[in-house]
């Protein structure tokens, strides 16, 4: 797995087959947390997801700050590294309930693209009592919905690019929309985790 982004190709905005490439780089690995099971993760979960969210934001703000076609380049490697930040949270999310031995590569293609695929990943998760359980799926499948997720994701960035043209009101805005999508992901682990828990506020 690559631990840079000079190792990532640097596509068109709108090629889906490069965010597919990213999207099944960034869950073919489960990163080992940076937290620990504590008596209220509700709280924590709150503070490493506002702390992920910003970190999210700067990143991917500052991705943005070269106008026109030195902004294009940056889209693939601003998509990965967030992930890889938003990879991090769930990651830290899971051991703060204690439950890290539960997170698999499935769980972490629900997490992070739930809220931007959700019509790929509908039926991935289904709701038990309570609690709603992530189906465990096979490296078929997983291909198969990364596929799909990369082709909507593609779509969403190219709909997009022309605000990389406008500097630092264009950044502006892709740094708030990274903000936000980090907060969209730490919603989805937490409903995972325990339904009863308030979600991640903005």
């Amino acid at each position: 797995m690559p631990n840079s982004i000079e190792s990532l190709p640097v596509p068109r905005a709108e090629a889906p087959r490069e965010v597919t490439g990213a999207i099944e780089r960034v869950i073919s690995h489960v990163p080992a947390p940076r937290t620990q099971e504590v008596r209220d993760p509700g709280r924590e979960a709150q503070f490493i997801a506002k702390t992920a969210a910003r970190q999210a934001a700067v990143l991917s703000g500052s991705l943005a700050l070269p106008p026109g076609p030195f902004g294009m380049v940056t889209v693939l490697p601003d998509l990965y590294l967030i992930w890889k930040t938003q990879r991090q949270m769930v990651a830290d999310i899971f051991a703060l309930h204690g439950r890290s031995a539960e997170l698999t590569r499935t769980h972490m293609l629900y997490c992070l693209f739930r809220h931007a695929a959700s019509q790929v990943l509908r039926d991935v998760a289904v709701r038990t009592g309570q609690r709603i359980v992530v189906e465990q799926l096979s490296a078929g499948a997983v291909k198969s919905i990364a596929s799909t997720a990369g082709v909507a994701i593609s779509k969403r960035v190219a709909g997009t690019a022309a605000t990389r043209w406008v500097p630092l009101a264009g950044a502006a805005a892709i740094g708030a929309y990274a903000y936000w999508d980090t907060l969209q992901v730490a919603r989805t682990a937490q409903r995972l985790l325990d339904v009863d828990e308030p979600a991640v506020t903005g």
